[in-house]
């Protein structure tokens, strides 16, 4: 009798230890970093938003899951993505060398980067090889950069963010400078000085989370991610910011 009172109190126990760790699992929360980059991501007074913000916001809110955005330079909201459990860094391009960095969720968009000068400036290339002659601005960790030193461009300018770069090309502290070509289109309809030179590379933009992400959340994401993708509302919130994704 003892023996299977005994026996009844560790199933218990057990059970409750179960439902405890599950408790604690459905108490965590993720944590996005991104970068001030509109009208992807960027912050409106204190709240982030933007084409790639309002889809982490639906689909955390489709899964059910607690979620901080913060917005930051870039090299730190990249940094703790890489090194903060439950932490993912968006929008971020899916590289050959950052594959293995991170576990991924994706795409947030598929984007295309150009190369592009300030006008008036001297700087014309038809091709790559052709822009490998003139001083090139990027900025610290982002992706960019990588591409550019794939490609033995010589003269790289690195930032301390996206604006300090955009900044040296409008002042010809820099010729070219490579950006997102949905970006350029914004900067074109702004008024913006800026001329689109030659098309530097094309790639997947998705949520890089934390290496040792638990993979039943990250699959949840995908599976939510691909869902707001089939049924049109990606498409939808990119129009909202006068963006048009090709089919």
């Amino acid at each position: 009798m003892e023996s299977r009172v005994g026996k009844l109190l560790l199933i218990v126990a057990a059970n409750l230890f179960s439902l405890s760790l599950l408790a604690s699992a459905h108490a965590e929360t993720v944590h996005f970093t991104t970068e001030d980059y509109p009208p992807f991501n960027y912050r409106d007074g204190k709240t982030p938003v933007g084409a790639t913000v309002e889809q982490v916001q639906k689909m955390m809110a489709d899964i059910g899951v607690d979620y901080t955005i913060d917005v930051m330079p870039w090299a730190r909201a990249y940094s703790q993505a890489m090194t903060e459990p439950l932490t993912c860094v968006f929008a971020t391009a899916h590289s050959e060398e950052r594959d293995k960095l991170f576990a991924w969720v994706q795409p947030l968009f598929i984007d295309r980067n150009v190369l592009i000068k300030h006008n008036g400036s001297k700087a014309t290339a038809a091709t790559i090889d052709e822009a490998r002659k003139y001083l090139v601005g990027t900025w610290r960790e982002d992706y960019t950069e990588t591409i550019l030193r794939r490609n033995n461009f010589p003269r790289i300018d690195v930032g301390s963010d996206f604006k300090a770069t955009l900044k040296k090309l409008m002042s010809d502290r820099i010729d070219l400078m490579p950006i997102s070509e949905f970006y350029f289109d914004k900067l074109k309809k702004e008024g913006h000085a800026v001329q689109k030179v030659t098309i530097l590379s094309q790639q997947a933009m998705g949520i890089a989370c934390q290496k040792d992400f638990p993979s039943d959340l990250q699959n949840r994401m995908q599976t939510a991610l691909d869902a707001l993708i089939a049924d049109g509302t990606q498409k939808r919130i990119f129009r909202k910011y006068g963006l048009h994704l090709g089919d």
